[in-house]
């Protein structure tokens, strides 16, 4: 009597998920990140697994080193971060290329084709090419879990880190995943081998020699990994491709014959010589940069001329169908037909107080990483650079010293942003004597990813109480002497702090703190109504540029006519302090 097998249990999860999925099943004890879009949603799904430790990091090159530092003691770990945040990482990267692991190290890096919420669109492949490691591409939410737990038995297997990269489509996209149990592993805790742990010249020389044998080794066994697969179609077609973009040539061109490529650094030469042999015309899909591509046509191979395939933007299944030549049925709506929808500060967004005072004293506002960055459109148009995370400090005191003045300049940056990479260049503008204004829009939480903490507001990531890291404990603690802590709803203070700061000779920081107003819905304010009576349509309210303000001026009238809607309303009152003629006013109950 033959017995049945229970079906597999199954879960619908985004590719985000899934990774953390894969990483509790392969029995990863430790885990951490720094929140960044598309891969914040790793960390978060693992802070709800039992058995091991994650944890937000101040930044990403910190949470690749704990977790390089618990691999080395012989337990398997996951950094995750999105993509820029592996250019902070890179430092440690590169190096544990060298020093390899003892328990298994993966780091997921979630690249963002299309710059959805990043200012740039870099394609981290590159990264495995320049570290020496490998490199595994997911398409979808299966293979996500799936890699993550062959990315561990391949650290520990060829004793190295390994790179698993996704982008925002994998990360975001969800569907059905068969859940495995959790295998326990047990560290056995750091042995002392300096030759393999400590990266001084004598010893880096031979373990680069190591890294050099590891990538033959890999090369090797690239040819017969299960993640790289011939799908054999109708012959005239070949396409050699990797990641989402499977998914989209699977669509538009389902019978052509297929090389999907799962470990993609280093490339199966031979497999690929061998399908290209096979079909009459062969193609490279993938998304962003010619990382396959360029290596395919470097080893000789003949690749079927196309017209160019785009190099920036996200990729699409009608991108893809253009490149193969495949006709496809215009479809009757697309995002091109959609209203656009520019995301906007909140109601009631301490931050869009204070970039009001900036506005009102016309100075160069040197920007940062945040929600604040929105104060570069319109009606604020308050945000003149905007770099990476913690440029607006270095920025400012470079332009503070080919400008000699520092009384029309200020450094804007988030309370995240200032712990992550904002201190050293502050500690530089005090080094260098300069006399650089700093604010920090101290809103208590990673708002722009979801609300996420971070050192500064005594909570870990799975809500533990900890240690509350003061940021004007910080600034004064590395020289600024004029350190001030203000609420931006109160508008005439703030004006004169910031004032204040910038007439000084030396350095100033001045923390606008206000709670995000997402994290305070709970807190009940009365609404406020614009006095019609007592409008005069200046149209100053308007260019505070909350969204609670509508204007509803009537087609052909030249008076402007405002109105708060009520739903939307925070509370907050500072479009009252803006109104000059004292018509907008708090709501009576019940209004």
């Amino acid at each position: 009597m033959s017995s049945v097998s229970p079906p597999a249990l199954c879960a619908l999860l985004s590719g985000d998920e899934a990774i953390a999925r894969g990483a509790f099943e392969a029995g990863v004890l430790v885990a951490t990140a720094y929140p960044g879009t598309p891969s914040t949603e790793i960390l978060e799904a693992l802070t709800e697994c039992p058995g091991l430790r994650a944890q937000w990091a101040p930044n990403e090159k910190v949470a690749l080193e704990v977790a390089l530092g618990a691999a080395l003691a012989g337990a398997r770990a996951m950094a995750s971060m999105k993509h820029v945040g592996l250019n902070v990482a890179s430092d440690t990267l590169v190096t544990a290329s060298y020093t390899g692991v003892r328990g298994g190290l993966v780091v997921v890096s979630a690249d963002d084709p299309g710059m959805h919420s990043s200012q740039n669109e870099q394609d981290n492949r590159h990264y495995a090419h320049l570290a020496k490691i490998p490199l595994l591409e997911p398409s979808d939410s299966q293979e996500a879990k799936d890699f993550a737990v062959l990315g561990f038995e391949l650290s520990e297997q060829f004793d190295t880190p390994v790179l698993l990269r996704i982008t925002t489509r994998t990360a975001h996209s969800k569907s059905l995943v068969r859940l495995g149990e959790r295998t326990e592993r047990a560290a056995e805790g750091f042995s002392r081998d300096p030759a393999k742990t400590v990266m001084v010249p004598a010893h880096a020389r031979r373990r680069h020699e190591l890294v050099e044998a590891r990538m033959a080794k890999l090369a090797e066994y690239a040819e017969t990994c299960p993640l790289n697969r011939i799908e054999r179609g109708d012959g005239r077609t070949g396409v050699i491709v990797s990641g989402i973009a499977y998914q989209y040539v699977k669509e538009v061109r389902p019978r052509a014959s297929v090389l999907k490529l799962g470990l993609t650094h280093p490339l199966p030469e031979r497999l690929i010589r061998r399908f290209a042999r096979s079909v009459e015309r062969l193609y490279v899909v993938e998304e962003l940069d010619p990382f396959i591509e360029g290596q395919v046509r470097a080893m000789g191979v003949k690749l079927a001329r196309a017209p160019t395939q785009a190099r920036t933007g996200e990729l699409s299944p009608s991108a893809v169908a253009r490149f193969l030549g495949v006709r496809r049925r215009k479809s009757r709506a697309g995002a091109a037909d959609l209203p656009p929808r520019p995301p906007t500060l909140c109601p009631g967004c301490g931050h869009r107080a204070l970039l009001t005072v900036l506005k009102g004293l016309k100075v160069f506002v040197s920007g940062d990483i945040g929600c604040y960055t929105l104060g570069v459109q319109p009606p604020l148009r308050t945000m003149d650079t905007c770099v990476c995370m913690g440029a607006s400090i270095g920025v400012a005191h470079g332009i503070e010293k080919v400008s000699g003045r520092s009384d029309n300049i200020v450094a804007v940056i988030g309370d995240s942003t200032f712990v992550h990479s904002g201190i050293t260049p502050l500690i530089d503008v005090i080094y260098n004597r300069g006399a650089t204004t700093v604010i920090i829009l101290d809103n208590e939480t990673v708002a722009m990813t979801g609300h996420q903490d971070h050192p500064g507001t005594g909570k870990t990531a799975s809500g533990e109480p900890t240690h509350r890291l003061l940021l004007e404990d910080i600034c004064r603690a590395v020289g600024v002497k004029h350190v001030s802590v203000v609420d931006p709803y109160d508008l005439r203070s703030t004006r004169e702090l910031v004032r204040a700061a910038l007439q000084r000779s030396e350095a100033s920081v001045v923390i606008a703190r206000r709670r995000c107003v997402l994290l305070d819905r709970g807190r009940v304010r009365r609404p406020f109504r614009v006095d019609a009576e007592q409008c005069v349509g200046c149209g100053q309210c308007l260019a505070h540029g909350c969204p609670a303000i509508a204007d509803v001026t009537p087609p052909g009238s030249r008076r402007k006519q405002v109105r708060i809607v009520p739903e939307l309303c925070a509370g907050c009152g500072v479009c009252a302090q803006i109104c000059p003629e004292g018509a907008i006013v708090e709501a009576a109950s019940g209004e």
